[in-house]
């Protein structure tokens, strides 16, 4: 395009919306919009610095464990091999020393649809019903152990960090008075 007209050498008619490569007096025109088809934009995430992971084997890609987990712990046909498979204990010592027996799983499901956000000057808060692409939904795993006196809950990252203890299943309850 050169001062707001088209200049064409050789015998060929052009629309409006024309689609072939031509040759505008040497010089080529490979943005789009001309000629060209606007390619597909995609966001990608940067790929993480070449360094070498130096978490135990057992603990990388933990969140993406967790994930499979959630996805498919529903649907196993038996829910004690599969917890084996995941590597979480039925009976576990914490890091204080205390044997905690697992008691039930629990996965939760939390769609985040609405938002509060305070006001300037602090009195008060705004309310957004949040636009489609901007709901989350989000599973919450939760392991409940007993730990002699009261039921604890742990992460999956917290129930596989506990020392496996299953076959020592039996504990003593103090008689209380």
């Amino acid at each position: 395009m050169h001062g707001g007209h088209h200049h064409h050498h050789g015998a060929h008619s052009h629309h409006r919306d024309h689609d072939h490569d031509h040759d505008h007096h040497g010089h080529q025109h490979a943005g789009p919009g001309h000629n060209r088809q606007r390619g597909t934009v995609q966001w990608q995430v940067p790929h993480r610095p070449t360094r070498k992971d130096l978490s135990p084997p057992h603990e990388r890609d933990l969140d993406l464990v967790e994930a499979s987990f959630v996805e498919n712990f529903a649907r196993a046909s038996d829910a004690t091999s599969f917890l084996r498979l995941a590597g979480i204990p039925f009976v576990g010592i914490d890091a204080s020393g205390k044997a905690l027996h697992l008691l039930r799983v629990e996965i939760a499901d939390r769609t985040d649809i609405g938002a509060v956000v305070p006001l300037l000057g602090g009195n008060g808060v705004r309310y957004d019903v949040l636009p489609a692409r901007m709901t989350s939904r989000r599973h919450d795993l939760s392991f409940l152990y007993h730990d002699g006196e009261a039921v604890v809950r742990l992460s999956f990252a917290e129930a596989r960090k506990l020392e496996d203890r299953t076959d020592a299943s039996h504990f003593d309850i103090e008689p209380t008075e």
